[in-house]
């Protein structure tokens, strides 16, 4: 087992930056490859980042791609989210998960531990 603390979120204006926190605990989270989704209100949960076990693969999708970075600090089981010039359309809840595969992945599905979330309000 696995348990996720997502910190972090908060109200921003447009252009500003917020970075994230996943805290993890239980049974070696840093084994796990994480990834970061996010659900705004009447909309589906959409993937945003993942990243190796290692730290040294990363993907992101098209709409955050050069202005969100991911990354992990295995010694303090806990991955980041930096989130730059933000928007308003970044505005939602922002969840942290475990994959459950030895890869990154895009897919919900093969996420396995789930954070709690975090909400992200970003004002025009």
């Amino acid at each position: 087992q696995v348990q996720l603390v997502e910190s972090g979120g908060g109200l921003v204006q447009a252009g500003g930056s917020l970075r994230l926190s996943c805290a993890a605990s239980g049974r070696e989270p840093s084994k796990y490859p994480m990834g970061w989704f996010r659900q705004a209100p009447g909309k589906e949960r959409e993937f945003v980042a993942a990243i190796s076990w290692s730290g040294v693969n990363t993907q992101y999708t098209g709409s955050v791609q050069g202005r969100f970075t991911t990354s992990r600090d295995n010694a303090e089981n806990t991955v980041y989210l930096q989130m730059n010039s933000l928007k308003p359309e970044d505005s939602a809840v922002y969840y942290c998960a475990a994959n459950f595969y030895n890869r990154t992945s895009y897919r919900a599905d093969d996420y396995i531990y789930w954070g709690q979330g975090t909400q992200v309000t970003v004002s025009s």
